[in-house]
């Protein structure tokens, strides 16, 4: 997913296709009764040998990935995503506030570089693919908060309302697909990019299309060698 990467950790194989860079850490923030064991706090993955490359991927098609080796930590579409996302940039971190069905949820991105200049030249090239999406924030003038410090001091911010908080793999993400109970996907999952409005129209030219039946199926097939890997 992550391709070759330059100096500046952004991705230069598919550069038509898609971007990513390489990230230091990712943090999820855990508000009160969730992971935390009832205290808010950020739980933070880092990048190793055994775990696998921390990386940030945004595809032409305007999906945001966020993984850690072969784990999806996050996933979700950026169109129209000034009605359920903020952005703001700090330094060489992007904090994101997502927000649907009345429930909410924070997480972080600290990019890599081999110096701090190459990190904020990272963090520079995804601000600029984002802003294709929506404004991304960069309060310069206002001293950091706890929220904003915490990635690196590990300090507590205020809480913020309960949401789902959860990685999921992609073998995880097919199961559900397929219908398999008992699987719950994260927040991110529930918003939908499409209008509801638009969505019959589309599924009345999918149906017209006589090879729409044999690419289901072919869909299908897929997704369950997906769920054997």
């Amino acid at each position: 997913m992550a391709g070759n990467m330059s100096n500046t950790g952004e991705s230069s194989e598919f550069p038509s296709l898609s971007k990513s860079w390489r990230l230091k850490r990712y943090g999820r923030f855990l508000p009160k009764n969730s992971e935390s064991d009832g205290n808010s706090s950020w739980k933070v993955f880092e990048p190793s040998d055994s775990a696998g490359q921390l990386v940030l991927t945004m595809v032409q098609s305007g999906h945001l990935l966020v993984s850690l080796g072969q784990e999806l930590l996050e996933g979700f579409s950026l169109l129209d995503a000034s009605s359920f996302l903020k952005v703001q940039r700090k330094s060489d971190i992007l904090l994101f506030r997502m927000t649907a069905k009345g429930e909410s949820r924070m997480f972080r991105v600290q990019f890599e570089g081999a110096s701090r200049g190459e990190a904020l030249e990272a963090c520079e090239s995804a601000t600029l693919r984002l802003q294709e999406h929506l404004p991304v924030g960069t309060p310069a003038d206002a001293p950091p908060t706890a929220q904003e410090q915490g990635m690196r001091a590990e300090e507590t911010p205020r809480a913020l309302p309960e949401v789902t908080q959860s990685s999921v793999s992609v073998r995880s993400l097919a199961q559900s697909f397929l219908g398999q109970p008992g699987l719950s996907l994260p927040l991110a999952y529930s918003h939908s990019a499409l209008p509801s409005g638009d969505l019959g129209p589309f599924l009345r030219l999918c149906l017209l299309d006589r090879s729409f039946p044999a690419l289901v199926e072919e869909v299908e097939g897929e997704l369950k060698k997906l769920t054997q890997d």
